[in-house]
């Protein structure tokens, strides 16, 4: 059987830190399962269990235990179902799926459906982001909102544009020293004060022990957007090298039919939310 890790030993230690991460959480959590036709979906519930359910999707070649230590704050409001994406590092199954289709989507509205929902409120970030725009064009009736962060999927930059990554990350396959690991994600935080030991542990563990997927979610059709009537919340980085904030906010607002824009000024992909930032998205979801 293919499998998404180097080896059993590297695959065992992303899954402890995983399990750290969860256990750092300042919330009870369950597993919950979800039998796709994709393959076993595995997703964290959590937060507020009599709140309004929200799905949330993390980044890619992370993990929704540590997505869960980002969005908290969201904990006190939001009956929360965290899900671990199919073929990432993490506890669902290891099929990878293409990002340049469509089922990615498929698989997230699957979700919704074997979850027991017939729409609900979700919430993505990079990656994950891809997703869900990829969910709002093939089932737009089941994305009851979304909010967009950092996303994918909408208007991406150029492959060259994040080339400067690639030299550090194959000194540090030949080196393993932290400082080319550092200089990997540079690009995307801007400043090491960005890099935060979550985020460090996360991308550590997953260069040094899975298959790292490059390729992010193509470009969403939109014409099949404009077919998502759902309240989209976007917000994007202005000095993000992967999906570059104004492009992103113009391509949004031209794309999807009940959208709100923010530009997060003057940082990058890898960002600390503000106070005012996070009660934006929030309150979004909440009204």
């Amino acid at each position: 059987m293919k499998t998404i890790y180097k080896s059993e030993e590297g695959k065992n230690k992303i899954l402890a830190l995983y399990d750290e991460q969860l256990r750092r959480l300042q919330c009870q959590y369950s597993d919950v399962w979800a039998n796709t036709s994709f393959g076993k979906t595995h997703i964290v519930e959590t937060g507020n269990l009599n709140g309004e359910p929200l799905l949330v999707f993390h980044g890619g070649n992370a993990t929704s235990a540590y997505n869960l230590l980002i969005f908290d704050f969201m904990f006190s409001d939001f009956h929360i179902f965290a899900v671990d994406t199919i073929g990432h590092p993490g506890k669902s199954a290891e099929t990878c799926l293409s990002a340049k289709g469509y089922d990615y989507g498929k698989w997230a509205c699957e979700v919704i459906e074997k979850l027991g929902f017939s729409s609900m409120a979700c919430c993505a970030g990079s990656f994950g982001a891809g997703i869900l725009a990829k969910a709002m064009c093939v089932a737009p009736e089941k994305i009851k909102k979304a909010v967009l962060y950092v996303p994918s999927g909408i208007k991406n930059a150029p492959a060259i544009s994040s080339a400067g990554m690639m030299f550090p990350m194959i000194m540090y396959w030949f080196t393993r020293k932290d400082s080319w690991l550092k200089k990997t994600i540079l690009p995307m935080a801007l400043t090491e004060e960005n890099i935060s030991r979550d985020v460090y542990q996360t991308a550590k563990l997953s260069i040094n022990f899975a298959k790292v997927k490059t390729g992010m979610p193509s470009n969403v059709s939109g014409r099949l957007m404009k077919n998502c009537r759902a309240p989209t919340l976007v917000m994007a980085a202005e000095k993000d090298c992967l999906f570059p904030g104004k492009g992103v906010i113009k391509r949004a607002e031209k794309i999807i039919p009940n959208c709100t824009t923010y530009l997060i000024k003057a940082r990058g992909h890898m960002n600390f939310m503000t106070a005012e930032e996070k009660e934006m998205i929030r309150t979004f979801l909440k009204d």
